[in-house]
């Protein structure tokens, strides 16, 4: 049955968010636990009226201490360069580099001693806690990238096709090709461009090379993209025992409706969620 692009389009939905796509809070616990008693040995400094003496006392007595201090200030990583009239460092928070005078020079600069002596704060691991939920927040633009793979792989299990078996993650078209002997140089450029599809099904006599995405917003990268998958497409119809299908949806397409309405007019396989919803992956993929 031919398909109306129109009324297909208007399906597109606005968001794809599931409850984990805000926060990992998991991640975010076990990257707090992994520091707490070093945070808690830190919190016998709040309300110091002496902190630099008790700082180097801590330092002394507890060099592990320093490892939890980058998150006080937002970074991951465990080195942090600083410079100023008084010198340019390069401070080590895994093992001392430098002089505890220097470590201190760099708590007080920073406003941590601030932060931590005048009890703006009172519980450092409560603190770290906000400070990774605020950090996790940057991961959502990663976690967004997947949502729609995710999204597709849950119907191809729901189907009941086995991964490992029916299907296949993140392969490329070299392993497809030894895998099942089919010559697949028109897509790859005779072997030039290593293409890597998300999913590979095999059902019957045919694999199907899938490629998903979502565009909550638009950009140059949509335009791009519809055009790539349309030379695929094309490139597809003449291998025997290979299909090309292509899941996508998301209102950013908006803004390249006509590039993605020209991949549809070629691809016949091309999909999005309301047809998820509708079982086009059993009616697809059924043995």
């Amino acid at each position: 049955m031919q398909r109306n692009f129109s009324d297909w389009f208007k399906s597109f939905r606005n968001s794809i968010c599931d409850y984990k796509y805000y926060v990992d809070f998991e991640k975010v616990y076990g990257n707090v636990d992994s520091i707490k008693v070093e945070l808690n040995i830190l919190n016998s400094l709040i309300g110091s009226k002496n902190i630099e003496a008790d700082f180097e006392a801590l330092l002394t007595k507890y060099p592990e201490i320093l490892k939890c201090i980058p998150i006080l200030l937002a970074i991951r990583g465990r080195e942090i360069y600083a410079i100023d009239g008084d010198g340019e460092y390069l401070f080590d928070f895994r093992q001392m580099n430098c002089s505890a005078e220097e470590y201190k020079a760099f708590m007080r600069k920073t406003g941590l001693f601030k932060l931590i002596s005048q009890k703006l704060i009172g519980n450092l691991v409560d603190y770290v806690t906000g400070v990774e939920v605020g950090l996790d927040s940057n991961g959502r633009k990663n976690r967004g990238g997947h949502l729609m793979e995710d999204l597709v792989e849950s119907y191809l299990k729901n189907a009941g096709l086995v991964k490992g078996s029916d299907y296949f993650k993140e392969m490329y078209i070299s392993d497809i090709e030894r895998r099942w002997g089919l010559d697949l140089s028109s897509i790859s450029n005779t072997g030039k461009t290593e293409k890597r599809f998300d999913f590979v099904v095999r059902k019957g006599n045919i694999v199907y090379g899938i490629e998903t995405n979502f565009y909550a917003s638009s950009g140059s990268k949509l335009n791009e993209t519809a055009r790539s998958y349309k030379t695929i497409a094309l490139e597809a119809k003449d291998i025997d025992g290979f299909a090309f299908v292509w899941f996508t949806d998301g209102q950013g397409w908006k803004s390249a409706r006509h590039n993605l309405e020209e991949t549809f007019d070629v691809l016949d396989n091309m999909y999005c969620i309301a047809d998820l919803e509708s079982g086009i992956i059993s009616q697809l993929f059924k043995a």
